[in-house]
């Protein structure tokens, strides 16, 4: 990951109409994230700045829909954490999310979101959830509207940890652990100085993108990533939808991604209509010469629009452009 750099000040342009500080030993005006959520009006129309100091904070957050313009301002994802220890066995995947932020224009940063469930049963000896199992899904953070941004911020799960659900999103600086569709949803997001690391068992996959459409702006895109792993191997990516569409950029990968580099969800049609890629991507598992034929390794051209910020409109919304 590249430790050197830092997250420019997402917060530089913003103008703060409310602090709210939430300590979970009574130093502040809340003990819980979710009850400082509730203090909010609603279709509120100012920034509210929410500080979540240091501590462990065992609960479900929900940011409703008609709450936008809200930050959590974490002490450093080491330090804060949001944990909850839901599954879709019990509730439905999108339902077992520990985060939820259901509002347009939400920040995050320095905070950690865990799924703990899965996390339990690793820290027992179990190992994650196979590859295709049913039920076993269990969301750290479900990112559901437009313009919301997370920097330098931790996601750990297994089987579906970050749930990329819809909008234009920019993750920046964060840490994201999984095994099974790591990264999921119909989202248009960027992933820049991310890393992706993979707790498979036997072989699991980075990203499943869900786009049905080809006039649709949606994708994953990871610039100045890195990919890890400890055991098994993952692909890239998977055709959750008949139009997916994924590409790292510039990203380093470790030996644990399967040669083959990407999975057509077993529907051979979609090879026709996916766009899978890379761009000068380097590491023992960036090798083309295994990769599926219908692939694409970009040029300077091809790769160009992926790169910029524009790929979700961020000059429109980024408070740090």
């Amino acid at each position: 990951m590249h430790k050197n750099r830092k997250a420019r000040n997402p917060f530089k342009q913003m103008a703060i109409s409310k602090y709210l500080i939430v300590d979970q030993y009574g130093h502040g005006n809340f003990k819980t994230i979710q009850a400082a959520v509730d203090s909010i009006p609603l279709d509120n129309k100012q920034w509210v700045y929410v500080q979540i100091n240091a501590g462990l904070y065992r609960e479900k957050v929900i940011i409703p829909y008609n709450k936008p313009f809200i930050i959590f301002q974490g002490a450093g994802r080491d330090k804060t954490t949001i944990e909850w220890n839901d599954a879709a066995s019990r509730s439905g995947t999108a339902d077992s999310a520990t985060f939820t932020a259901w509002a347009p224009s939400f920040i995050a940063k320095g905070i950690s979101f865990k799924a703990s469930t899965w996390l339990l049963c690793l820290c027992n000896g179990s190992p994650a959830p196979p590859p295709g199992a049913e039920n076993r899904q269990a969301v750290a953070a479900l990112a559901a509207a437009d313009m919301q941004a997370f920097y330098s911020c931790g996601f750990y799960g297994a089987q579906d940890t970050l749930f990329d659900y819809q909008g234009r999103h920019y993750f920046r600086d964060c840490y994201i652990e999984g095994s099974i569709d790591v990264i999921f949803g119909h989202a248009q997001s960027i992933f820049r100085e991310c890393e992706l690391h993979s707790i498979a068992e036997s072989y699991g996959s980075l990203a499943a993108h869900n786009r049905w459409n080809p006039s649709d702006s949606s994708g994953f895109v990871f610039v100045d990533c890195t990919i890890t792993g400890s055991k098994g191997q993952v692909f890239l990516g998977r055709a959750w939808g008949a139009y997916s569409r994924i590409v790292y950029i510039n990203t380093r990968m470790d030996n644990v991604i399967i040669p083959e580099g990407w999975y057509d969800w077993g529907e051979p049609q979609r090879q026709r209509t996916v766009f899978f890629g890379q761009y000068k991507c380097s590491g023992p598992g960036a090798g083309e010469s295994g990769r599926v034929s219908w692939s694409h390794e970009l040029n300077d051209y091809e790769a160009r629009p992926f790169m910029q910020i524009n790929f979700i409109n961020g000059h429109e919304w980024l408070s740090e452009v």
